[in-house]
């Protein structure tokens, strides 16, 4: 397939930059809290911290590479999953990517209200009545717009961006002027407590929370497209990653200097408010309230946005049913707008009746985009054994590095998940198989086109049969 060479216009500097925008999400705002809460210290999240670093960068550079190697595949990363691995994991590879958004949408929403129960006592925590109907305004208002044609979303970015920079800014200049970095604090329980989580178990837990936080990556490496050659992008991919991850490690390890393990974990959402308010006093909380408020804010649009064309896209390429497909005379896709909505509104009156957390959600949203992620992954190992996966002039051998690392960091992801999540996500993709039934008699084509995918389909059911019987008895609890 010929590239389009006019597309390809930005240098190092504006597509590193623009990519660091995209990825940069709400879980900023929350890390070293939630690294506390899953129990693991210091050292376990330094040890998680490399385990992504690694593995996170072989991961982005299989985006990266597949992207170049197969440019004609444009329709979404599920598409890796359906190219290398038939037509059944495809369509859930589609499925998940799509859940994942509506649930990254879902904890937006939970992080927003319980940022803005900060400022309005009616809102709690973020997950009560109030926070219900609120949001279920906003975001049946914000599907208004997107149905209306309304997708222009750079101005709102550009906010978005700033507002999360500014208090991040704030935070690393307060602790490090202010002297509020303890390195006896930092050491205090450096390998765990005794009787606690043993160190490995401490280091799983680091997993959910540094996927999330990358969670976006393989958009930002779509767009390296737009790069002038491919020396650019890859320039470019490999120094956003490398940018957020420096960033990411800086604010873990400067708030475990400032709290210990114990007290981080207890601090209510968003975490790194209560950081600041140790630092600074409360206008530093409220700062990082308003900015959550504000990005936020302007993220439930773009994320509107994303959960629509998570939708639209696969039913445009033959992977969801034709009615996804369909525009409205505002040349917007009605029913991928309307399904999408209803799922969100599904999921919020979830969030309300289990008063769950925005970790519970993000996780959920995490254990979705595994799947995706990790069969990306894999067909880059598949082209890599049929000699198709070289990028240009890149050395043989890295490439292959990049492969087996991708590879081995997402079986690493589904070890490290654990049953819990692993059943969770069962019941996240097993309704999927209903639409994956329509959209193949729609094609009037065989359900199956092996046994292996008839295999998969019935182990798929099962599983999530036995998550809904122990979650139903009390046994499996997630939220």
């Amino acid at each position: 397939m010929e590239e389009d060479q006019s597309q390809r216009t930005l240098g190092v500097v504006p597509l590193t930059l623009f990519a660091i925008g995209t990825t940069l999400a709400s879980g900023v705002f929350s890390l070293s809290g939630d690294f506390a809460a899953s129990g693991a210290h210091t050292l376990a999240v330094l040890i998680g911290w490399g385990i992504c670093g690694v593995g996170m960068l072989a991961l982005t550079m299989c985006f990266f590479n597949l992207s170049v190697v197969k440019p004609e595949l444009t329709s979404g990363i599920y598409t890796y999953a359906r190219e290398g691995f038939g037509e059944f994991l495809g369509f859930n590879s589609a499925w998940g990517y799509w859940m994942s958004a509506l649930l990254a949408q879902i904890s937006f929403i939970s992080l927003l209200f319980a940022a803005l129960g900060n400022f309005f006592s009616l809102f709690g925590d973020g997950s009560n009545f109030a926070s219900l109907i609120v949001s279920s305004i906003i975001i049946w208002g914000l599907s208004y717009l997107v149905y209306r044609g309304v997708n222009e979303a750079v101005l709102i970015n550009a906010i978005v961006v700033s507002a999360k920079i500014l208090p991040i800014l704030v935070m690393l200049g307060a602790i490090m002027m202010a002297g509020a970095f303890s390195p006896e604090t930092f050491m205090t329980h450096f390998k765990g407590v005794e009787g606690g989580l043993s160190l490995f178990e401490q280091i799983k837990g680091t997993v959910y929370t540094t996927v999330w936080i990358f969670i976006g990556i393989e958009g930002a490496v779509v767009l390296s497209g737009r790069g002038k050659n491919t020396k650019v992008s890859g320039t470019a991919t490999i120094l956003s990653f490398v940018s957020l991850f420096i960033l990411y490690l800086i604010l873990s390890v400067l708030s475990m200097g400032v709290m210990p393990q114990e007290q981080l974990a207890e601090l209510a959402n968003p975490p790194m408010a209560g950081i600041l308010k140790a630092v600074v006093g409360q206008w530093g909380a409220n700062l990082v309230n308003l900015a959550v408020v504000i990005s936020l804010g302007g993220a439930m649009f773009t994320y509107t946005i994303l959960c629509v064309d998570s939708a639209y896209g696969p039913a445009k390429h033959g992977a969801f049913p034709q009615i996804f497909a369909k525009l409205n005379k505002h040349e917007a896709p009605t029913w991928s707008i309307i399904a999408s909505t209803v799922f969100i509104q599904i999921f919020l009156i979830i969030l309300y009746f289990n008063e769950s957390t925005y970790q519970a959600m993000y996780a959920m949203s995490t254990s979705a985009i595994m799947v995706p992620y990790v069969f990306s992954a894999f067909y880059y190992m598949k082209l890599m054994i049929q000699g198709k996966g070289t990028v240009g002039t890149m050395n043989r051998t890295i490439s292959w590095v990049i492969a087996i690392v991708g590879s081995i960091y997402g079986f690493w992801l589904l070890y490290a998940s654990g049953l819990t999540y692993i059943l969770v996500s069962m019941m996240l993709y097993a309704p999927g198989i209903i639409f994956y039934v329509i959209n193949r008699k729609e094609k009037k084509l065989k359900l199956f086109n092996n046994s292996i995918d008839l295999f998969l389909c019935i182990a798929l059911l099962v599983a999530a049969g036995v998550a809904v019987y122990l979650t139903l008895n009390g046994t499996l609890q997630f939220f």
